[in-house]
């Protein structure tokens, strides 16, 4: 039987001081030769008309790097390869509360940027039985669509994802923005 509090969520998930569940994250925003943003599509388990768009990546397994866990993450839900050398950043950092499964989760984030060949085959043979349960689709977003979806409310994570992708496509500046969007 799982725990109810964390609706089997994993064992990177621990409550934090204020017995929230909490985990560290690394996420990374994948980009092709033409400027596309690969992005998976998952829903709430415990409210599964509720879906959200959002970039690869997941929690820290323990003693893991953030930027280990990023190369790991891309791995595992994507199939693609990530050389360490080629994942630049962190260019993001997140807080973020919010509910999942009917329980309020916190994580923080570190957002890296990696260039990949779309012609590479996507797969989620890698996905866990959670991730399985979950995720409903990857798709590569032009940014021009991405954002004429987030005007027609299409939700995206992090929320200002669009104008971030717009700013990294020349390029990172070398600065680290946070946001933070720890309220519900």
């Amino acid at each position: 039987m799982t725990e109810p509090l964390t609706y089997g969520l994993g064992p990177e998930w621990e409550p934090g001081p204020d017995g929230v569940p909490f985990r560290r994250a690394a996420r990374v925003i994948l980009l092709d030769g033409d400027d596309r943003v690969l992005l998976v599509r998952g829903h709430d388990a415990g409210e599964v008309t509720r879906t959200w768009w959002f970039t690869v990546g997941g929690g820290l397994d323990a003693g893991e790097s953030a930027h280990d866990g990023a190369v790991r993450e891309v791995r595992e839900e994507t199939g693609l390869s990530v050389a360490h050398d080629a994942l630049v950043g962190p260019v993001l950092t997140r807080s973020a509360l919010f509910d999942f499964a009917r329980v309020t989760c916190r994580q923080d984030e570190e957002f890296f940027l990696a260039r990949v060949d779309s012609a590479d085959a996507v797969t989620d043979e890698g996905w866990t039985l959670l991730e399985r349960d979950v995720l409903d689709e990857m798709r590569w977003w032009e940014i021009d669509e991405l954002e004429s979806a987030v005007a027609a409310g299409t939700v995206v994570y992090p929320l200002a994802l669009p104008a971030l992708v717009r700013r990294l496509l020349d390029g990172w500046d070398g600065s680290v923005e946070h946001l933070d969007e720890s309220s519900l």
